[in-house]
């Protein structure tokens, strides 16, 4: 049986046995720590998740903590004289999963026959939003039109004072 856990803002895939990094935890090496934040259950075709595994946990030991390698975090910006060089360690607990306890009930196989009528509700949705648009492209245009003959206006009173620059410069 395997489930899927979360911790520190990660899930991570885990049976009995396995050994894996996690971010750092409360607890000292050799002690015993325990997964409540469990979103899947699974074993072949079985596969349980929400309600199904309210109540499951994932136990587990840990086998190490540490600081894992330095990573280089190396700023620039060009031609600008910029440059920033910064170090980063980030700290880690290791633990060896012992046991994966299914105390869930209810599986979800009903769960894609409830999807198949939440996308129909958005594509209504969508098509009523679509003719307002289009209702809202005509005025649109009409104040274009109205705009065009400003423009048209403007250009017979800029040549009438070029016009008249031009007399009084002869006289």
């Amino acid at each position: 049986m395997y489930a899927v856990i979360k911790t520190g803002g990660k899930q991570y895939r885990v049976q009995q046995g396995d050994v894996l990094r996690v971010e750092k935890l409360d607890a000292e090496v050799g002690k015993k720590v325990t997964f409540d934040d469990v979103l899947m259950l699974g074993e072949g075709a079985n596969i349980k998740v929400g309600a199904g595994v309210a109540k499951a946990t994932v136990s587990a030991v840990v086998t190490d903590a540490g600081r894992d390698r330095k990573i280089v975090v190396f700023k620039k910006k060009r031609r600008k004289n910029y440059r920033l060089t910064q170090g980063h360690r980030q700290d880690y607990t290791q633990v060896q999963i012992t046991d994966v306890a299914a105390t869930g009930a209810a599986t979800t196989k009903a769960a894609p026959k409830a999807a198949p009528k939440a996308e129909a509700k958005p594509k209504a949705k969508a098509k009523a939003k679509a003719a307002p648009k289009k209702a809202e492209a005509k005025p649109k245009t009409a104040v274009k039109a109205k705009a065009a003959p400003k423009k048209a206006a403007a250009r017979p009173a800029a040549k009438k004072s070029a016009a008249k620059a031009k007399k009084a410069g002869e006289e």
